[in-house]
């Protein structure tokens, strides 16, 4: 007998139909003799237009308030779930964030949690009890509602397990599990057995839409064995798990890619001590992410010009930003670029081996494809190019590293 925490997320419970087909798959787990517990996210479609209520009430909304309404969604599938397990004969019962709770901090829409006390949910769990739990929410100090932010219910799912010390965390979603790059442009892309937890937070990081950044994260700190697998087949997924259970590593799991970029570089920038603290320390008090960062130093070492990548949707409110500080910055002009797409290779093969950046970069150059910023890690690669240029820098790189598929 195991304890098992299986997540579904939103295409998983799109309607009823779907709903009560999660039902059954529950049920054979239970049929199993295994403890089941079940997070869910909202059915598909139905945060978004949580969200546009939102926006049409107020833009500059209290955002207590906007989770008071978004976490709806996630209410509204357990409760769904849990009769349509009660109708197969199953005991269920489903637990709101607050109700367990899920304690969380007071960061509205964005909230991380900070503990879940597990003992009743145990309990429940050894009574034979299936315990459905709406993902993406929880309860501040205050006891206000919170919601972890988009994807939060890969989390939620996560810190469940680690809190209930399951054996597994089975994620389903519309996707049979991880594969070396986007199946949808390489023909060629293979589905992976097993990815260690580093690979799969840098895929995450950087574009891949499998399982939410904090997820695996919070998955990788507590030691927790997760699985993707599809919620419309009975086949094996991808499990991510400790290095130390990959006898062999390749040398590169996977190529991944964000759409998701946008680029900005301030011409003729004064070249001083404080400068990078005048642009970076802005943007850090208005929250906006900066990824990628390089800097060139012009041959009179008075001016350089910075280049970095925020994600696009916070392009406008960073050029807004840089602009209300451009007398204490003194740059000359400001360029932005939203055509762009950061590619990354990722392996934690690279520690053993050298020349994998060169690889990248031969292999772009061969095709023409200009490299306009670099950044590294340990285990990744990640260049900035032209978007023209996804699909086929994706198809080339996966080649040259001998991951397609046979």
């Amino acid at each position: 007998m195991a304890r098992i925490v299986q997540k579904f997320g939103g295409t998983s419970v799109a309607d009823i139909d779907r709903i009560k087909a999660v039902a059954l798959r529950v049920k054979s787990e239970v049929d199993k003799g295994h403890q089941v517990a079940v997070v869910v996210s909202a059915m598909a479609g139905v945060t978004n237009q949580l969200v546009d209520y939102v926006d049409s009430i107020s833009t500059l909304y209290d955002a207590r308030e906007y989770d008071v309404v978004v976490s709806t969604g996630e209410q509204v599938t357990s409760g769904l779930l849990a009769l349509a397990l009660q109708d197969l004969g199953i005991g269920a019962r489903s637990w709101l964030g607050w109700q367990i709770p899920v304690r969380t901090d007071d960061s509205h829409g964005k909230a991380r949690i900070e503990d879940i006390p597990s003992a009743d949910l145990i309990a429940r769990l050894e009574t034979g009890e299936v315990v459905v739990v709406p993902g993406f929410q929880g309860i501040a100090p205050d006891n206000r509602v919170t919601t972890l932010g988009r994807g939060g219910s890969d989390t939620s799912a996560v810190a469940l397990a680690a809190a209930l010390k399951a054996d597994r965390c089975d994620i389903y979603t519309d996707v049979d599990g991880v594969y070396t790059t986007d199946p949808r442009i390489v023909a060629k892309a293979r589905k992976l057995d097993k990815i260690t937890y580093e690979e799969m937070l840098e895929m995450a990081s950087v574009g891949a839409k499998v399982l939410q950044t904090r997820s695996v994260e919070v998955a990788m700190k507590q030691g927790v064995r997760v699985e993707v697998r599809s919620s419309f087949s009975d086949a094996r997924g991808t499990l991510v798990v400790d290095e130390d259970e990959i006898v062999e590593q390749e040398l590169v799991s996977g190529i991944a890619y964000s759409r998701d970029e946008a680029k900005i570089t301030l011409v003729k920038v004064a070249d001083r001590p404080g400068v990078a603290a005048g642009i970076f320390g802005p943007l850090a008090d208005a929250n906006i992410n900066v990824d990628m960062i390089v800097q060139n130093v012009s041959d009179d070492g008075a001016r350089t010009d910075v280049t970095f990548t925020v994600a696009e949707r916070d392009l406008e409110h960073a050029v807004a930003t840089i602009e209300k500080e451009r007398g204490e910055i003194g740059y000359e002009r400001l360029m932005s670029d939203k055509n762009v797409v950061k590619v990354s290779v990722i392996g934690v093969g690279m520690r053993s081996h050298a020349g994998v950046a060169k690889r990248m970069f031969s292999t772009l150059a061969e095709k023409g494809i200009n490299i306009q910023v670099i950044s590294t890690s340990e285990i990744k690669v990640s260049v900035l190019i032209a978007e023209e240029y996804t699909e086929l820098a994706l198809r080339a790189l996966h080649t040259a590293y001998g991951l397609d598929a046979d």
